[in-house]
């Protein structure tokens, strides 16, 4: 009887496997028209068969896009269960009805909480003390209704706490439209400033408003205008233009509460202008016009200005002071000196202290020093790995420092730091719901791959204790490496769903971000770019080498200007990895970059070249995703992209799904996940992001047969 059972459940699961693959062999990807287009620079022609994919409006590609929705839903719809309960445990762990620290500015506690079931912060303040009555200022989920993409941000409370103005974007294109509401009333006046960056500075008077407009074509942060309460946005005025289409500008307040700052910035170079808060008709001074490759900011503090800047080859910057009346260059004076070993990121003012942000090999390090120099000291950080950084301090007169710690083991927590007397206070921790998270379960590390030519390049690692390292392990390998972003060892409790399924999460820190200082980042972009890419595939090198996986179970992941790594990568060494995650990808380089009508464009030229010169362009072409896909075989793959994306148009990831189809020479997945509503950045929901991270995993773990 049991033989005959057996032969059964042999016969079932042999002709619902049957089923299985000739179900799938039926299904055949989509197959993109092609319609060459010939682009010409230099002398040099590149046939674009999917140039059509640029127009949105075209009822062709929208047909095209949802067909790749279509085939992505079939081939996965075996792990929609699967994603669902991936969607769910991570979702437990977190907790619903949360709220953040709360913290004071002129005499009011802000809070930004969650209620359970709901997606959306609500924005909160209690007059003087916790216990007083909650005012609720914004609550998301009742503005969210009726919109499938909603944020709301750049909430600035006017001087006599009475208005906040605040941008909202209800299509993922980073366009806020600003309005202003009366916090004692709750009547939102009818001003209203369309295609702005949601940000806001009140002057004195309560009723003056600067703000930022973008350009809606290319979304370039070009002007600066003033609002008055009560007045038609058309009658605004423009204070500043950014004429300049390398640069993007924006406005801010000192802490210090005196003065409003305008400022202008490209990859390499910066300038700033001021007004005085209490002066809001008068015109902005230049505090010191822009020298091509000079970058500095800002912080005031009493009468003078201090100055973190790069200025006389301070690569990993310098501070500087100078008076409020001769602010130029020439009369900056050295506060801090330049450090070969140490990249000053950031100073903090404060009454009787002044926090520097700095790091020294890779590590995040926090120095609080006296004015008056009668103390300075380091907070003391033991890990091995961790990120630390300076939280929100807008109370100018307090001797509370308000910082973040965390590891890839260790959940978030918020410190509240006495710098006279040294003592702490443990604020928040982040709670990782369930009952099944130690910390001890997990270990953390950081370990070094040696590139090509001979440099160090650091990786942080976490696995869970139970996971044997060894050539069946799968790991999954992250990074980003542009732009000078550093990605820091961070904890998730996502990233939980993945350890606790024997993955080995690492984070490698290449080239082009800026992890081991400035000349990390300079080492990483224009014409040494390549840096980046072989960074990461000497870390997968070394990871394979030193046993910790191997190709058949390796897997990467990037996003963005990562996405273009990833593009990269498999081009180059696509042998290495059996699964790769391409999320928002960069992948289209030359073309991207000699279309100054997209968004972004023009304003990265000092990041990756300008290709209308020929030397960027040569380089550009030889490693650019796009035009390097070639007939070999490519790792399984998955490609995700937002319709409405700002930073990366739709349309890159479009094309180059279009020609990988077209000439990859292998049999793996190819899966293209387009979220029609969408931006950069995915969904808006607090939780509906986690639905796409869900998708992301069940991709790796179906790969690895662990649905």
């Amino acid at each position: 009887m049991k033989k005959e059972i057996l032969f059964i459940l042999c016969l079932t699961f042999a002709l619902t496997s049957y089923s299985q693959e000739k179900s799938m062999k039926a299904i055949t990807a989509p197959v993109a028209k092609k319609n060459p287009e010939k682009l010409e620079k230099h002398g040099d022609v590149r046939v674009d068969d999917y140039y059509w994919m640029k127009d949105r409006e075209d009822p062709e590609v929208i047909s095209h896009l949802n067909a790749e929705n279509a085939y992505y839903n079939t081939l996965t719809a075996h792990t929609k269960t699967f994603q669902d309960s991936l969607f769910s445990e991570m979702k437990s762990r977190i907790k619903e009805d949360d709220e953040s620290v709360p913290y004071k500015q002129e005499g009011y506690w802000y809070i930004t909480r969650y209620e359970t079931g709901k997606e959306y912060p609500i924005y909160s303040r209690k007059e003087e003390t916790l216990e007083a009555k909650e005012e609720i200022m914004f609550n998301g989920n009742d503005m969210a209704e009726g919109h499938d993409y909603f944020s709301v941000g750049g909430i600035a409370v006017s001087p006599d706490n009475t208005m906040a103005a605040f941008g909202v974007d209800t299509i993922s294109r980073r366009l806020y439209h600003i309005q202003i509401k009366n916090l004692k009333t709750g009547e939102v006046y009818p001003d209203r400033i369309e295609n702005t960056t949601g940000g806001s500075v009140w002057a004195d008077d309560n009723k003056t408003l600067f703000y930022t407009k973008k350009d809606p074509v290319t979304l370039r942060s070009d002007k600066i205008y003033k609002h008055i309460l009560g007045t038609p946005a058309e009658n605004d005025v423009l204070i500043f233009q950014e004429d300049d289409d390398t640069y993007n500008t924006f406005v801010y307040r000192t802490k210090s509460k005196k003065y409003i700052v305008i400022g202008s910035f490209s990859t390499l170079t910066s300038e700033f202008q001021v007004l005085r808060a209490d002066q809001p008709d008068g015109v902005f001074k230049m505090f010191s016009p822009r020298k091509r490759g000079l970058e500095y900011s800002i912080s005031h503090y009493d009468d003078h200005f201090y100055v973190l800047t790069n200025k006389d080859g301070a690569t990993n910057f310098k501070l500087m002071k100078v008076g409020e009346e001769d602010t130029a260059s020439e009369n900056w004076e050295e506060f801090i000196p330049h450090r070969k070993e140490v990249l000053l990121e950031d100073i903090d003012i404060f009454k009787d202290y002044y926090v520097l942000s700095e790091r020294e090999n890779g590590l995040n390090k926090i120095k609080i020093v006296r004015w008056d120099g009668t103390d300075s000291y380091y907070l003391p950080f033991e890990s091995e790995t961790y990120t630390a950084g300076i939280s929100r301090n807008p109370d100018f007169d307090t001797e509370i420092l308000r910082y973040g710690f965390n590891s890839m083991t260790t959940p978030s927590s918020v410190v509240d730091f006495n710098m006279r007397t040294k003592e702490k206070e443990v604020k928040k921790e982040q709670e990782v719901l369930g009952g099944k998270f130690d910390k001890e379960n997990y270990v953390e590390k950081r370990i070094w791959a040696t590139a090509r030519d001979g440099v160090k390049v650091p990786m942080s690692v976490v696995y869970h204790k139970n996971t044997t390292l060894n050539k069946d392990t799968p790991v999954l390998q992250y990074a980003y490496g542009s732009y000078g972003a550093t990605i820091d060892p961070y904890f998730s409790t996502v990233r939980l769903s993945l350890l606790d399924r024997e993955f080995v999460y690492v984070l490698a820190h290449i080239r082009g971000g800026q992890y081991l200082g400035r000349p990390w980042y300079e080492d990483g972009k224009l014409l040494k770019k390549k840096n980046t890419f072989n960074d990461f595939i000497d870390c997968s090198k070394y990871l394979i080498s030193e046993n910790y996986t191997s190709a058949d179970h390796l897997y990467a992941m990037g996003g963005s200007a990562g996405g273009l790594l990833m593009g990269a990568v498999v081009n180059m060494a696509p042998e290495l990895y059996n699964g790769v995650i391409a999320a928002v990808p960069f992948v289209d380089v030359i073309t991207t970059m000699l279309d100054d009508s997209i968004p972004l464009t023009t304003g990265e030229y000092d990041e990756w070249g300008n290709p209308n010169e020929k030397e960027f362009y040569d380089y550009m072409k030889s490693y650019s995703p796009y035009d390097q896909v070639k007939a070999h075989a490519y790792p399984n793959m998955l490609v995700t992209t937002g319709l409405h994306d700002s930073q990366v148009q739709y349309f890159e990831p479009a094309k180059w799904v279009a020609k990988l189809r077209e000439v990859k020479t292998d049999n793996h997945q190819l899966l293209f996940d387009i979220n029609m509503e969408a931006g950069h950045g995915g969904a808006s929901g607090r939780f509906e992001a986690l639905k796409e991270v869900a998708k992301e995993y069940a991709f790796l773990l179906d790969l690895e047969g662990k649905i």
